[in-house]
C-alpha cells in the first residue's frame, strides 16, 4: 500500500507509516482524539478528493 507516495516523496510516506504504527500499537488516552474507519480513510484518498465546492452553502 502507498508504494505511488513512497516512489514520489519518501519522506511523507515515512511520516504515515509512523502515524499508521502509532495509531495501531499505541495507546491513545485522548478522549476527543477519534479515528476515521478504514472505509472513510479509503474514500478520502479516492477521486472524490478531486472536488469541492469553494464558496457554497
Amino acid at each position: 500500500m502507498w508504494e505511488h507516495l513512497r516512489s514520489v516523496d519518501p519522506e511523507v510516506y515515512d511520516v504515515v507509516i509512523g502515524e499508521l504504527n502509532r495509531q495501531e500499537y499505541g495507546l491513545e488516552l485522548i478522549a476527543s482524539e477519534n479515528f476515521a474507519s478504514p472505509a472513510v480513510i479509503e474514500a478520502m484518498g479516492s477521486v472524490l478528493t478531486n472536488k469541492y465546492a469553494e464558496g457554497y452553502p
